[in-house]
């Protein structure tokens, strides 16, 4: 009983519901593994009544949260709650002194408290717009790996440059309204790097494997010394980028990452212009702590490797001497790769402003990932604010009996609330910089997260809840600030009142053809106009089989040939025939079949992908998008979850119905591309 009461004041769940109607209890092990990771000993009876005494009498003698939320034109709750006579002092962000919470500028401020009876508190006051605005009018966009996306210029996998051109081309072309990307993160360095962009060192700056070398204003001042080893770098970039696209490879990562920070080495020695020097120098001051702490941890990983946690002990702290001491040794590679994340943060604001130019309402929307990789440069930086023993994961459902265990180290709430939520807020404000939109991975994140303690299977793991209110107060505000929307990925199964929750607050939600059933009445497949307005609609994710190959049952042939099917496959097959014989005769009904075979069992696999597209325009949603691969009949996916070797997730360039890769250059004649995304004008 006190461990649960214990639990219940530190956001901790005892027990947890899969599916409606049914409550599993979380493990007391498991509990009080949370509890040690947020600083509280439960470990025996005893330890947990002191702890709950502990808590008990804090929160009696609290008068403020660490962090309170007030919403424009809504009462404050943390507030309204202070006894009658209390005094309040607000020193805004903007550096006014007030003595009222009135009227207060949206920021996040400093509020000091003192009571009647002498008690006084200090907190931090977040003042967000009620809601985001919806967009004006609907916008149709396009989304991409961009790795996937090659060009007779990139080297070895898509660029930068390759995004700045697609969305130039979209947007002026096709009335493109935006361009949605994977998460653009810094990868943990290594031979094999992990190529999932879900599990990256750092959240906070962008991967310089992205980066067109051939871009850097440097390049082309070069003297004749560097330009002729640059000239065999491109014939090695060529020979990579024709084994992609001509010979069959798989996109590789370590190898494009080599030549590049050859160039990019070999560039650094060009002297940087007087302007260049003093854009360099503002970034390095707006980028503060954050960029020396990330470049820090690049330098000592080429040291030490990119494992902090077998480091040499004092470089295993951020903050130690030994790690000052180090930063001076290693002042030039830091330097470096300060400048590779001024290179690419920069490159980023060509590609947000060249689909801006081209007319998209919307331009870039960009990924943020659930978490980070835990021995990479944020989770060394960060170590304060993330659970250490803990990992994010998702606890057994209908779809994994198992569980899942993403191997990412989730957020301390009570830390984040402590500092105001301060590294949240850098980190979305960083993303948000050259962004119209960004997507939030698993949005659920913002309300509780399911905690797997190290060692243990995600079946030994349970719930820890957020502040909801605070999480998404930083979110609106920052986006406001931007000026950009924010989609949360909310598939699969969420606790009640979460969607309502985002949708009160503006943050837009995900709709994919194939989960959206009426799921009260049957499971039959939700006619258009039941669908919800506010989310992005589309036909399928980077997680899910293209279109073309759900609709053929390829997507069975492909599990089965590796082995990851749980049941018959001739009744699996049938299943999925089945499920794609529903929709499409839900297609044909609405008259949105047309072209070869007129909608009859001759219908051709291109009319019916224009269909389902027709279809997510019937739906009142107020983005649609396309996953690019399905303009050409693409029909492997780009992640196949559940496989690591059998599958080369995350390695694939776009290829057509047939396996032949397409590169940038392909898709913008491709008369099947064309067709489709003329069927988003109609």
């Amino acid at each position: 009983m006190e461990l649960s009461r214990l639990a219940a004041l530190h956001g901790v769940a005892t027990s947890y519901s899969p599916s409606p109607g049914r409550t599993v209890a979380a493990s007391d092990a498991a509990v009080v593994a949370a509890l040690a990771a947020l600083g509280v000993d439960a470990s025996t009876p005893d330890a947990a009544a002191r702890a709950l005494g502990a808590a008990e009498a804090e929160l009696g003698r609290r008068l403020l949260p660490p962090t309170a939320v007030c919403w424009d034109g809504e009462p404050c709750p943390a507030l309204s709650a202070l006894p009658a006579g209390t005094r309040l002092t607000v020193r805004t962000e903007q550096g006014e002194t007030r003595t009222s919470a009135d009227g207060l500028p949206h920021g996040v401020h400093t509020l000091k408290a003192v009571a009647p009876d002498g008690r006084t508190a200090e907190a931090h006051l977040v003042v967000a717009p009620a809601r985001l605005p919806t967009p004006e009018r609907r916008a149709h966009g396009l989304l991409v790996q961009l790795y996937s996306l090659l060009s007779d210029r990139s080297w070895g996998m898509g660029d930068l440059g390759d995004l700045a051109e697609l969305t130039a081309w979209a947007g002026r072309a096709h009335g493109i309204g935006f361009v949605q990307v994977n998460p653009l993160h810094a990868a943990v360095p290594g031979t094999p790097a992990d190529p999932s962009p879900y599990r990256p060192s750092s959240r906070r700056f962008p991967d310089p494997v992205h980066l067109r070398v051939e871009d850097v204003p440097e390049f082309p001042y070069a003297d004749e010394g560097t330009r002729e080893r640059m000239r065999t770098l491109l014939e090695r970039a060529a020979r990579l980028r024709a084994s992609v696209l001509h010979e069959g490879a798989l996109i590789d990562r370590d190898a494009v990452w080599e030549l590049k920070r050859e160039a990019l080495e070999l560039l650094r020695a060009v002297p940087l212009a007087p302007g260049r020097r003093a854009a360099y120098v503002d970034f390095l001051a707006a980028q503060g702590q954050a960029l020396e702490d990330h470049a820090t941890w690049c330098a000592l990983a080429e040291v030490y490797g990119s494992d902090w946690t077998v480091w040499p002990e004092g470089l295993r702290d951020p903050r130690s001497p030994e790690t000052a001491r180090a930063r001076g040794e290693l002042l030039d590679r830091v330097d470096f790769h300060s400048r590779l994340a001024w290179l690419t943060d920069a490159q980023l604001g060509t590609a947000q402003r060249s689909a801006r130019d081209a007319g998209m309402p919307v331009g870039l929307v960009h990924d943020l990932a659930v978490g980070v990789h835990p021995r990479g440069a944020d989770a060394w930086a960060q170590q304060e604010y993330l659970a250490a023993g803990m990992s994010v994961g998702a606890p057994p459902d209908a779809f994994n009996a198992r569980g899942q265990d993403w191997g990412l180290p989730p957020w301390r709430p009570d830390r984040l609330a402590a500092s105001g939520y301060a590294p949240y807020r850098r980190l979305l404000h960083a993303l948000l910089r050259h962004a119209g939109a960004l997507r939030i991975d698993h949005v659920m994140g913002l309300f509780r997260l399911w905690w797997v303690p190290e060692g243990r299977p995600p079946t030994e793991g349970t719930y820890v809840r957020y502040d909801a209110e605070a999480m998404l107060a930083v979110l609106v505000l920052e986006a406001s600030r931007a000026g950009a929307l924010v989609i949360g990925e909310d598939l699969g199964t969420v606790e009640p009142g979460m969607r309502e929750t985002l949708h009160e607050r503006g943050v837009l939600g995900t709709s994919v053809l194939w989960f959206e059933r009426d799921w009260e009445g049957g499971g039959a497949p939700l006619p258009p106009e039941s669908w919800r307005a506010d989310c992005l609609a589309t036909a399928t994710t980077h997680d899910l089989p293209p279109t073309a190959s759900r609709l053929t049952g390829d997507h069975v042939g492909l599990r089965e040939r590796l082995g990851l099917l749980t049941g018959d496959p001739e009744e699996e097959r049938a299943a999925a025939t089945a499920e794609a014989g529903e929709w499409l005769a839900l297609l044909a009904r609405l008259g949105l079949l047309t072209g070869p075979g007129g909608g009859g069992p001759s219908a051709s696999e291109e009319a019916e992908i224009q269909a389902v597209h027709r279809f997510l325009l019937r739906t009142p949603a107020r983005m649609i998008g396309v996953w690019l691969p399905d303009a050409v009949g693409d029909r492997r996916p780009q992640n196949l979850p559940g496989t690591c070797e059998e599958y080369p997730n995350w390695r694939l360039p776009i290829a057509d119905s047939g396996g032949r890769v397409v590169t940038l250059d392909e898709l913008a004649v491709s008369p099947r591309l064309h067709a489709l995304l003329d069927v988003l004008r109609e």
